[in-house]
């Protein structure tokens, strides 16, 4: 069985490292939502969620908090009632790595519990 994105590890990456280019990061789009997720301006992730109410979307957003902190990988995280946007780029880089592919595949895990049907 080939392991998912989401099971992979976050690489942490050095100031050296360069943003992923379009053809770099093109397989990775292909392992997350792409009902959710977009890639902007080759620089950054943004996904939304949809959710069927306001305590759902708070408690994903509670839930991708403590990965983000299990990894030392933080979005910027915008919630309201009906659905959570995320943004995601690695800061060090000002740009795109895999780590940020990483944590959206495990993001797209977590909503599947809270899918709206």
């Amino acid at each position: 069985m080939v392991p998912s994105l989401a099971d992979e590890e976050c690489e942490a990456c050095t100031s050296e490292d360069e943003p992923l280019t379009e053809a770099e990061y093109a397989g990775y789009l292909t392992e997350i939502d792409d009902d959710v997720w977009e890639v902007v301006n080759d620089h950054h992730l943004e996904g939304v969620y949809p959710f069927e109410n306001f305590r759902d979307a708070l408690e994903f957003t509670y839930e991708i908090g403590e990965l983000a902190e299990k990894e030392w990988h933080h979005p910027d995280i915008h919630l309201q009632w009906g659905e959570v946007r995320v943004e995601m780029w690695t800061h060090k880089i000002d740009g795109l790595h895999k780590t940020d592919f990483v944590m959206a595949a495990r993001m797209d895990r977590i909503h599947e519990a809270y899918a709206p049907d």
